[in-house]
């Protein structure tokens, strides 16, 4: 029996899963494969990116599966290295000719790039191929709040998501504060970290005992509970399966706050990924 995964609704109108799949690092036959399986597991929306050099693998994946295109959101990225606007125009099209796809549900900026400092036009490419129906929801991925002030001010409209690097050891609670007070929906890359010391964590383990549920169901129900999207990444089926489980349990206040408290003013996962100063060519 597939998990039916909740909605949550953005500021344009549209909706996206409170919980994707992930695609960094596959890619060919193989993560074609997993991609099936992922949607065969109750996956709705499919997470790739220009960088991940794997949008073929997302649409042949898509079209090898039992599911109609119409019934999955796709999402792409925009690279660093296409903000001008009319490479970004282009890097748009290229994207779905890559995929063999007629649009992406959902399109983001990758990273500002702020040294750079062209993420304006690029948002105005994203906005233009909204208009065009190359793309149906527009967003960014690790934009700070000054970022996105500039996007409106600039341009008037704000991203319906920002995704961002969101775990227990770096909760983002000033980012989710100022994306939910703006009608902003906060997508969470790397929900479960890079696995590791989090899933080791004793308290964590606490909770997965006395919920009768895994570490990671444990952590993607606070993603949930805290009202963010997410998108974990497995290549396996019963993890892909187990991460979905998690709509049948809930987290109480005291247990979230512990959670929460493990975030640390160090906690990214690689310390240069840092929107204030990285750059992503």
């Amino acid at each position: 029996m597939k998990t039916t995964i909740p909605t949550i609704k953005l500021h344009d109108g549209n909706t996206i899963p409170a919980m994707g799949f992930g695609t960094s690092g596959i890619s060919g036959a193989q993560g074609a494969q997993s991609i099936i399986s992922a949607i065969d597991a109750g996956y709705r929306l499919i997470d790739t990116a220009y960088m991940y050099e794997n949008e073929g693998t997302v649409g042949k994946a898509i079209r090898n599966s039992s599911m109609p295109r119409e019934k999955l959101q796709v999402t792409s990225k925009l690279p660093g290295r296409h903000h001008a606007y009319n490479k970004a125009i282009t890097a748009i099209q290229e994207s779905l000719y890559r995929a063999n796809l007629d649009y992406y549900d959902l399109y983001l900026i990758h990273w500002p790039n702020p040294k750079q400092d062209l993420y304006v036009e690029a948002w105005q490419a994203l906005q233009e191929a909204k208009r065009w129906g190359l793309v149906r929801s527009i967003g960014v991925c690790n934009f700070l709040p000054e970022h996105m002030e500039k996007l409106k001010l600039e341009t008037g409209e704000l991203p319906a998501v920002n995704q961002i690097e969101l775990h227990p050891y770096f909760n983002q609670e000033e980012q989710r504060n100022w994306n939910k007070s703006h009608d902003v929906v906060t997508q969470s890359w790397s929900p479960l970290g890079f696995g590791g010391d989090l899933l080791q964590n004793e308290s964590l383990n606490e909770l997965a005992h006395t919920h009768h549920k895994s570490v990671s169901q444990i952590i993607l129900r606070w993603h949930y509970q805290l009202g963010t999207a997410s998108i974990p990444k497995s290549s396996k089926f019963y993890r892909q399966q187990e991460n979905l489980a998690i709509f049948d349990f809930e987290l109480n206040d005291e247990e979230m706050k512990t959670i929460s408290s493990f975030t640390k003013e160090d906690g990214r996962i690689r310390s240069f990924l840092n929107p204030a100063t990285f750059e992503e060519e």
